[in-house]
């Protein structure tokens, strides 16, 4: 690799794909980064700079960036301001989708650092409405139920260990960033998040199908000062033990004979009704 600097920066051209340098963003697969530094918080990977400008926001470290050579001096000046002395691999577009497999977003990547995750008491302190994944595996779902959530009025996410990582690329992608904005942890799976909750003085309400079900505009579920909103896997949806462990179960009322929505669509609708806003 040739490297010069512009302006103090230290801008690195891609002249080798196989550098060892290069492997986090070309050959380590998601769960790799995650164990980059095990047992320390290991790498995610940022796209778009947007969402890294956030990730940088929300004070993530980066280690590197990758992006299109057109961007260095252009959308990615502001990410390149704020990143300071740190290696930036520039290439053209065509050299970069052969290298990372994929055509990227508005052509920048960032590698950087996961922070340590904080205990459900911390992320719940002080806060009225919370949301509880079980099990949701498809990071496009992940990301479009943090970014209804962060849009929608919830003060925080929990997921359990059984749902994809919020910190994969098209998770972050998806959320637009939003994963940095709003506060989250990882919980066990078990109902010991539960009781962790109700300790907190917390009421649970499923969003589920049973014959007690009420739906989310019932009076009592809207006037709960703290609620916890969980929300089940695609197609198997909450286990029977969560369902019974909540204080409530609730649906949304369909029509046309439509028993159900996708996950994050249900999402977006559950928190607008039993979110802050105004009703």
């Amino acid at each position: 690799m040739n490297s010069y600097n512009m302006k103090s920066y230290n801008i690195i051209n891609i002249t080798d794909m196989n550098s060892p340098e290069l492997a986090i963003y070309s050959c380590r697969s998601e769960v790799q980064l995650l164990r980059y530094y095990e047992p320390n918080p290991g790498i995610f990977i940022a796209e778009s700079p947007k969402v890294v400008m956030r990730a940088l926001e929300a004070g993530y470290e980066p280690i590197s960036l990758l992006m299109e050579e057109k961007h260095v001096q252009g959308e990615g000046q502001p990410v390149i301001n704020m990143c300071g002395q740190i290696p930036i691999y520039v290439a053209p577009f065509d050299v970069l989708t052969k290298l990372t497999g994929f055509q990227l977003t508005r052509g920048l990547l960032c590698a950087m650092r996961r922070k340590k995750l904080p205990s459900p008491e911390e992320i719940c302190a002080g806060k009225r409405r919370i949301v509880v994944l079980e099990s949701v595996v498809n990071p496009t779902n992940i990301g479009a139920i943090v970014r209804s959530a962060s849009a929608l009025s919830m003060d925080a996410v929990l997921f359990t260990g059984g749902c994809s990582d919020p910190l994969y690329r098209r998770a972050i992608r998806v959320s637009m960033g939003t994963i940095f904005q709003i506060p989250w942890t990882v919980v066990a799976d078990s109902i010991d998040w539960q009781e962790k909750l109700h300790a907190m003085r917390y009421k649970t309400v499923a969003m589920a199908l049973r014959d007690n079900t009420c739906t989310i505009k019932d009076a009592k579920l809207m006037a709960e000062e703290r609620l916890a909103i969980v929300l089940g896997a695609e197609g198997d949806g909450l286990q029977s033990k969560t369902i019974d462990a909540c204080d409530y179960t609730a649906c949304i009322p369909m029509s046309h004979g439509v028993d159900s929505l996708n996950v994050a669509a249900a999402s977006a609708v559950a928190f607008w009704q039993l979110g802050n806003n105004e009703q």
